[in-house]
C-alpha cells in the first residue's frame, strides 16, 4: 500500500537537530550541527571517516558511552528533546519510535541464538502478547523484505544466512515495531553492488508504504543523492554544506563537497584512463619503453581451463567451472563478480596457494603444474598481493620497517644494507616519508595502512601485482589516492595488475579488459569500452544497472522539496 506523497504532511518536522556539538573530554568531535528531517523524508548525513557522521547517529539514538562523551544542544523528536530526557523515559522510544539498522550485520546479531528468538524481543515493542501471534507478523516482515522461505528464516543460527540475508533481517526487526524514523549507518558497505540495490531498493519502498523517516549514514555521495531527499555534507564535525540532494550532486558549493563529488567512479569512468600509459619493465636497469609500442609485450597471466572442486556441508561445489582469462604485461585485467562467483579461487589458484583440478596456470611463460615447491615459490617472487582490509592485513606487533622489510627476509635478498635501502625506496614510491618505518599500524590511518600495503608488495620489485578488493574499506576519497598512486606505480614501474572487484564502476575506471564470473564461469570477458557499452549477459547488465547513479529528481522529490522550501 503505497501512501500517496500528497497525503502526507512533509513540511512537519519529525526530527530537529540544533546546535549539536559533541566532545570526548576536552576534545570537541562535532561542533554546532543543525538539521531537520520531515515526516516521511530520507536524509542522508555524508562524510568520510572521522567526519561525525557516526557519532551523530549514537547521539540521536543516545549511545555515546556513558562518562566518556557529552552532547550540547537540542535534538528533538515529535518536538521532544530527547537529549534532556532522563534515560527510563527514553528508553520506551528506542524500538518503537527510533529504529536502528548498523553496519556489520554479522556481529548486531547473537551468533547463538535464531532468528526467530531474536525476532521476538522486537515483537514484544508491538504489545502483543500471544507468541503465536507474533510469530506470524514476524513471518509476515520476513516475507516483507524479500527473504525467501521465511520460516526456514525463523529457525536459522545468523551463521547459516548471507551478508544480504542477515542484512534483511536486521531491516525486517527494524521495521517490525513499525517506528517513526529508521537511523541506518553504513547499509550496505559490506555488501555486493546488486544486494546494495537490493537492500536500498527495500529500504526506499518501506519507506514509502509506511512513511518511515530515513536518517542515511553513508561516505558514498551518488548513493545519498540517489536514496535522500536531502543531505548534508560533513568535514571534521562541522556542517560543509546542506540542501536538496540532486541540487547539492549536481552543483556543490563547497571545495569539499566538490572533491565527493570528483571521487565517485561512476561519474568519472575515464579519470586514470589517460595517466595508464604502462611501461615494460627493465630488469636489467636500461631504459624503459612503453609497452604499447613494444614489439612484443607477451602475457605475464595465461590461465587455460582451471577448474577446482571442493567439499563443503557433504556437497561438491565446483568454485572455479573451466576459467580461462590472461593479462598483458604491463596492463590490469579485472575479475568481477560477487560473492560465490569464484574469483578468490581463482586468485589462490594463480597464487600457488590452491592447486586446480585441471586446466593450466602459466606466469611469466612458465607454467606452475607440476613444478617443486621451490619452483613455484620463485615464481611467487614475481607475483605479489595486496590484501582487501588494510586493518587486519598488517601485523599490529610489528612496525612498519619490518612489515614491508618481510618479503626481503622470506627471499633472502640482499644483504641487511641493502634490504633497509630497499625499504625506503618502497615507502618512498608509495608516498610514505621514511619515519613512517618506525610507526605500528595502530599508528597510521586506512590509506596510509594501505599504502604500507603496497609498498610490501612491490620491495620484491615483482612483475605482477594482485590488488584484491583494495580500497574496498576505504573512504572514497582515500580510495582516490590510492587509485592514483597504483596508476602512477603502473607507468612507472610497468607493473601487470589483476585487479579483483565487485565494483564495476571502479573497474571501468582502473581496467583495461575484464572477466565477469558468476557461480564459477566466466560469463563474459573482453575490453572494459566493450563490456560496459555493449553487455552480453544478462548477469553483466544487473551489475551495471547496480551502480548507484543519481539521475533526474522524481515527481516525489520534486513535491517534497518544493513543500519545504515553502514551509
Amino acid at each position: 500500500m503505497t501512501l500517496n506523497t500528497k497525503d502526507r504532511n512533509v513540511s512537519a518536522d519529525l526530527l530537529t537537530v540544533h546546535g549539536l556539538s559533541i566532545a570526548y573530554g576536552p576534545t570537541a568531535v562535532v561542533h554546532d550541527v543543525s538539521f531537520s528531517v520531515a515526516k516521511g523524508e530520507s536524509l542522508a548525513l555524508i562524510g568520510e571517516s572521522g567526519s561525525g557522521k557516526s557519532t551523530i547517529a549514537k547521539a540521536i539514538l543516545r549511545l555515546l558511552p556513558h562518562g566518556e562523551a557529552t552532547a550540547t544542544g537540542r535534538v528533538a523528536l515529535n518536538g521532544q528533546d530527547v537529549l534532556a530526557l532522563p534515560e527510563k523515559h527514553f528508553r520506551p522510544l528506542r524500538g518503537r519510535e527510533l529504529g536502528f539498522i548498523p553496519q556489520d550485520p554479522a556481529s548486531a546479531l547473537n551468533p547463538v541464538r535464531t532468528i526467530g528468538a531474536q525476532a521476538h524481543e522486537a515483537a514484544a515493542l508491538l504489545g502483543e502478547t500471544d507468541p503465536t501471534v507474533r510469530r506470524a507478523k514476524i513471518l509476515d516482515v520476513l516475507e516483507q523484505v524479500g527473504l525467501p522461505d521465511p520460516a526456514r528464516v525463523y529457525d536459522s543460527y545468523p551463521h547459516q544466512l548471507s551478508g544480504g540475508m542477515l542484512q534483511r533481517v536486521l531491516i525486517a526487526l527494524t521495521v517490525l515495531p513499525r517506528p517513526a524514523l529508521i537511523v541506518a549507518d553504513e547499509p550496505t558497505s559490506a555488501l555486493d553492488v546488486t544486494v546494495q540495490k537490493l537492500i536500498l531498493d527495500m529500504l526506499t519502498e518501506l519507506r514509502r508504504e509506511l512513511d518511515i523517516s530515513l536518517l542515511l549514514i553513508t561516505h558514498d555521495l551518488a548513493i545519498a543523492a540517489e536514496r535522500a531527499d536531502s543531505l548534508v555534507v560533513l568535514k571534521d564535525g562541522s556542517v560543509q554544506e546542506s540542501g536538496p540532494s540532486l541540487e547539492v550532486f549536481a552543483s556543490p558549493a563547497t571545495e569539499y563537497a566538490r572533491s565527493l563529488q570528483a571521487d565517485v567512479p561512476a561519474l568519472h569512468p575515464d579519470r586514470y584512463r589517460n595517466q595508464r600509459i604502462t611501461l615494460a619493465p627493465a630488469h636489467d636497469g636500461g631504459s624503459r619503453t612503453p609497452a604499447s609500442s613494444a614489439p612484443d609485450a607477451g602475457l605475464q597471466i595465461d590461465v587455460r581451463g582451471v577448474t577446482k572442486r571442493f567439499s563443503a556441508g557433504g556437497k561438491d561445489v565446483l568454485a572455479c567451472d573451466g576459467v580461462s582469462f590472461s593479462v598483458e604485461r604491463g596492463r590490469t585485467h579485472a575479475l568481477v563478480g560477487e560473492s560465490g562467483s569464484g574469483k578468490t579461487t581463482a586468485v589462490r589458484l594463480l597464487l600457488g596457494l590452491e592447486q586446480p583440478d585441471g586446466g593450466d596456470i602459466t606466469v611469466a611463460g612458465q607454467s606452475t603444474s607440476g613444478r617443486s615447491r621451490a619452483d613455484v615459490r620463485e615464481i611467487r617472487r614475481h607475483l605479489q598481493l595486496v590484501y582487501q582490509n588494510p586493518f587486519t592485513s598488517l601485523d599490529p606487533t610489528w612496525r612498519v620497517g619490518r612489515i614491508v622489510r618481510e618479503p626481503l627476509d622470506q627471499f633472502g635478498v640482499g644483504t641487511k644494507a641493502e634490504r633497509a635501502q630497499r625499504v625506503r625506496e618502497a615507502l618512498e614510491a608509495v608516498g610514505l616519508p621514511s619515519e613512517v618505518a618506525s610507526r605500528r599500524p595502530a599508528h597510521l590511518s586506512g590509506g596510509q595502512r594501505q599504502r604500507v600495503a603496497i609498498a610490501r608488495a612491490l620491495v620484491v620489485r615483482p612483475d605482477v601485482v594482485v590488488l584484491d578488493e583494495p580500497t574496498s574499506a576505504l573512504d572514497v576519497s582515500v580510495q582516490a589516492g590510492i587509485l592514483e598512486l597504483l596508476s602512477k606505480l603502473q607507468r612507472d614501474l610497468g607493473l601487470t595488475y589483476l585487479f579483483v572487484s565487485h565494483d564495476l564502476a571502479l573497474v571501468r575506471q582502473v581496467a583495461d579488459t575484464v572477466s565477469v564470473l558468476r557461480r564459477g564461469q566466466v560469463v563474459e570477458d573482453g575490453p572494459v569500452e566493450e563490456i560496459f557499452h555493449r553487455p552480453q549477459h544478462p548477469y553483466t547488465r544487473a551489475l551495471l544497472e547496480a551502480i548507484p547513479l543519481a539521475t533526474a529528481p522524481t515527481e516525489e522529490q520534486t513535491s517534497k522539496q518544493l513543500a519545504k522550501a515553502t514551509a
